[in-house]
Parts: C-alpha cells; sequence; structure tokens
C-alpha cells in the first residue's frame, strides 16, 4: 500500500534510507552508494525538516505495517522533483520502485505539473539507465555532488548529479 508518510514514521523511513544507499546492509541491493560515499545518506532531523516543508510530500510503501519503499516529491514550480526514491535492499527489483514511479506520476498530474525532474549520480549507470527505461531522459544539465557534514566521498573520479526529466 502507498500513503503519506506521518511524522511517527520518520525513525523507520531514516534507518530504511540509510541502509538502502550506504553501507553493508546496502550491498544486498544493486542501488547501493556504499562504493561512492561512506556515512549516512541522511538522519532524523533532516528528515523530519523535509517532512515539514508544505511543499514536499513522502509517500511510503508498506507491507505488514513495515515501511519497505519510499519516495520525496518536491513542488518546484511547474515541474515535481522526485528524490531518494528507496526501496528496501532485500527487496529490490521486486517491481516497489516501479509502483512508487507510477505514483509520484499520478501526484504530479494531480498537482497539475507538465514534469518530474530528478538528480542522479553519474557514476551510477545501472540507475541512470533504469529511469531512462521509464521514460526519464537526460536534460544535459550536470551540477558538482555537494560536500556533506553527514558524508564522505570514496570515489576516486569526481562526481556530478545528472538531471533527468520526464514530460508528464
Amino acid at each position: 500500500m502507498i500513503t503519506k508518510v506521518l511524522l511517527e514514521d520518520i525513525p523507520a523511513l531514516t534507518i530504511l534510507i540509510n541502509s538502502a544507499y550506504r553501507g553493508e546492509t546496502s550491498k544486498k541491493g544493486w542501488t547501493t552508494e556504499a562504493h561512492l560515499l561512506e556515512g549516512k545518506r541522511t538522519d532524523e532531523p533532516e528528515m523530519t525538516e523535509i517532512f515539514l516543508d508544505p511543499k514536499n510530500t513522502i509517500l511510503k510503501f508498506t507491507e505488514n505495517d513495515k515501511i519497505i519503499g519510499s519516495v520525496l516529491l518536491v513542488e518546484k514550480g511547474h515541474q515535481l522533483y522526485l528524490g531518494m526514491l528507496t526501496v528496501s535492499p532485500e527487496l529490490q527489483n521486486s517491481g516497489i520502485g516501479k509502483k512508487l514511479l507510477a505514483e509520484a506520476e499520478i501526484h504530479a498530474k494531480s498537482l497539475g505539473l507538465s514534469s518530474i525532474i530528478m538528480t542522479v549520480i553519474s557514476v551510477r549507470e545501472e540507475l541512470v539507465a533504469w529511469y531512462k527505461r521509464h521514460g526519464y531522459v537526460d536534460t544535459g544539465k550536470r551540477e558538482a555532488f555537494p560536500e556533506s557534514e553527514i558524508h564522505t566521498t570514496v570515489s576516486a573520479e569526481p562526481l556530478e548529479f545528472i538531471y533527468l526529466e520526464k514530460v508528464l
């Protein structure tokens, strides 16, 4: 079931996001960033701040009362920004990500928005290819990967974001 995240979901959501992006548990899935970055992907104060912003919607995919997937959706002008698409590492490749993408499109259309945009680390070629298979195209826009107190870059090559977009 896909529903909106509640404030009391933030601790479990933070654990899920960190487990899917970083550390040993993330290596069970194919979307890990552990070979590029060390540290956490997010923390509870950041997730609470994101949750409290009225321009943001966080959706959760639950099964047996456990959050096993999520996505952050942010209204940005005529576009919806999609970020932190997360599926539990053990359940990746089971269709949950596709369902969350489809729900993001429904959300964007309900707001009258014309496209969905996102950023992906450029060297994550399998992930970029997955989004392209789902209708996203490379806009050509690039942005340096931001420095953070939460994580450390361990990649030998410089990291940058590429912008992907799907017109609805």
